[in-house]
């Protein structure tokens, strides 16, 4: 299955996002049991379906907050170069 993007739910409804986080909590309920009972054969999608319920979290939350959600910071800001310890020490 492929993987939902933000700029894809942000343009759904709240009801369709209640729908679909409705949906993966039950499929990440399933396979939790899939899991623990041994049967479970793509373990990539446990990590999925968790990602795509924080993604829907995320914008239904901002949406709560009247707030637009932002690109990443590692795209918005560039980064800066880190200081090690022997560097801050000097």
């Amino acid at each position: 299955m492929k993987a939902v993007r933000a700029s894809d739910l942000r343009t759904r409804t709240p009801d369709e996002l209640g729908d679909q986080l409705e949906t993966l909590g039950k499929e990440i309920f399933n396979l939790r049991f899939q899991r623990a009972s041994g049967q479970l054969e793509n373990t990539s999608r446990f990590r999925q379906v968790r990602r795509e319920i924080a993604r829907i979290k995320t914008v239904l939350g901002a949406r709560g907050r009247g707030e637009a959600v932002a690109a990443p910071a590692s795209a918005a800001a560039p980064s800066r170069a880190r200081r090690t310890r022997a560097k801050a020490r000097s």
